[in-house]
């Protein structure tokens, strides 16, 4: 007898024509709000040691929370990636020609540099976070003492870190492939999940750009200006 039996609905969900895109747009919107708060984060140190110590120490303080949004950030950038993975192999069958050419029908374009190699700098993006994470949050565990407490000088390790040429501008470098990658992405998420009409298109794709320009910008402030001993 022939099986007849359906996939899971979540299943057809994915290996339909807007799935894919939709759980791109979604997730990619979750970790664009990470990354903006953890460059805030990153920011404090502009306060001083204590400042960023102190908040270090208050996301430590979470607990089996802290440990679960973490796990649910995880889920998120592993589904971002792989969709985003399948929707790019799915572009190369459908055209082999590796899209060649280019072209506007009727209306500008506004395909650009990001969107054309969101799979490059997405990869190197993945890279960057595994060697981020062992770098920093598994890196070095140097103590201090904040008021009445014994607690992690991140603020430390952070500086150590950048000091170094290979830290300082290898993670700039990355920071401003987040920004190309953002670029799109922001727009893009937006866009599928139909966030946008033809009327504000431009204007959305605008605060897409400066967004992600604003978002570059924190990140690489802090490991510049670091190793110029602006900020010690």
């Amino acid at each position: 007898m022939e099986n007849t039996a359906r996939p899971p609905v979540l299943l057809q969900f994915y290996t339909s024509p807007i799935g894919k895109k939709l759980i791109t747009g979604v997730t990619g919107l979750g970790l664009v709000t990470f990354v903006l708060v953890h460059m805030v984060g990153n920011l404090l140190l502009f306060a001083g040691h204590d400042a960023y110590n102190a908040y270090a120490h208050h996301l430590e303080s979470w607990g089996p929370l802290l440990w679960l949004v973490e796990s649910i950030l995880v889920v998120v950038f592993a589904l971002h990636a792989i969709a985003g993975i399948h929707i790019f192999v799915g572009k190369l069958t459908a055209r082999p020609d590796n899209y060649a050419t280019y072209a506007s029908r009727g209306t500008p374009s506004l395909q650009s540099l990001s969107s054309r190699t969101m799979i490059i700098t997405g990869l190197v993006l993945a890279v960057f976070l595994v060697l981020h994470l062992w770098s920093f949050k598994f890196g070095t565990y140097y103590a201090t003492q904040l008021n009445d407490d014994k607690v992690r000088d991140l603020a430390r390790l952070v500086v150590e870190k950048f000091q170094h040429p290979l830290y300082a501008f290898g993670y700039s470098g990355v920071m401003l492939l987040l920004g190309f990658h953002l670029r799109h992405g922001i727009w893009s998420a937006l866009q599928s999940l139909g966030l946008q009409s033809k009327a504000i298109r431009f204007t959305v794709y605008g605060m897409s750009l400066g967004g992600a320009i604003a978002i570059a910008t924190g990140f690489v402030l802090l490991p510049l200006t670091i190793y110029f001993g602006l900020l010690t």
